[in-house]
């Protein structure tokens, strides 16, 4: 399976086009309701235009914002899914310089803008984490707890029975084999990792 990535912060990139200025912005978003809090943060009130894409996993939604239909967000997010990138949000504002591009212009303008700012992007892989219970007696605990940054594990909560401790953890699903079987060597067959359904 290939990487997936998105991006490492937030990206600019300004072109101007027969006298139009385009401004695409982009970010990582974790959720549609963080792309609607980017596209309302960055989108220029004296703008002619803030066209706007994202994609979140199998979400994805566009918006032209009064240019002809399909002709603005459509190749925006066009340009997310041609770089294989996922939780990304991109706003490409126009402010409209007095030549008509036509459809096909504004598709190149809107969509090569935003291309153009996601390809010179910082990025990071987005790598798939699994919430895990870890259980162990107390003996072990220590061991543990000093060993979870090897399996890059993030720690949620912890809780103490009479026997032992219980860790929620976040794990990338490659490294959720080898701490089951750390947490097995470790406790002699005693401790516990599961998973859910």
């Amino acid at each position: 399976m290939s990487a997936i990535f998105t991006l490492h912060g937030e990206a600019r990139l300004q072109q101007d086009i027969k006298k139009s200025r385009f401004l695409a912005q982009a970010t990582a978003v974790d959720d549609v309701d963080a792309a609607l809090v980017f596209f309302a943060r960055v989108g220029a009130r004296d703008a002619t235009h803030n066209c706007w894409a994202y994609r979140i996993g199998a979400q994805y939604r566009f918006n032209d914002d009064g240019e002809p239909g399909g002709s603005a967000g459509r190749p925006i997010l066009l340009a997310i899914e041609g770089q294989g990138l996922d939780r990304v949000a991109v706003v490409v504002t126009r402010w409209f310089g007095g030549i008509k591009l036509g459809v096909g212009g504004l598709v190149r303008a809107y969509g090569g803008c935003a291309a153009e700012c996601l390809r010179l992007a910082a990025k990071r892989e987005l790598v798939e984490r699994i919430h895990a219970r870890v259980r162990c007696d107390f003996s072990a605990a220590a061991t543990l707890y000093a060993r979870l940054r090897e399996f890059d594990a993030i720690k949620h909560s912890e809780h103490a029975f009479a026997d032992g401790v219980e860790l929620e953890l976040d794990v990338p699903s490659a490294q959720v084999a080898a701490l089951t079987a750390f947490v097995r060597d470790l406790t002699r067959g005693r401790g516990t990792v599961a998973l859910p359904p």
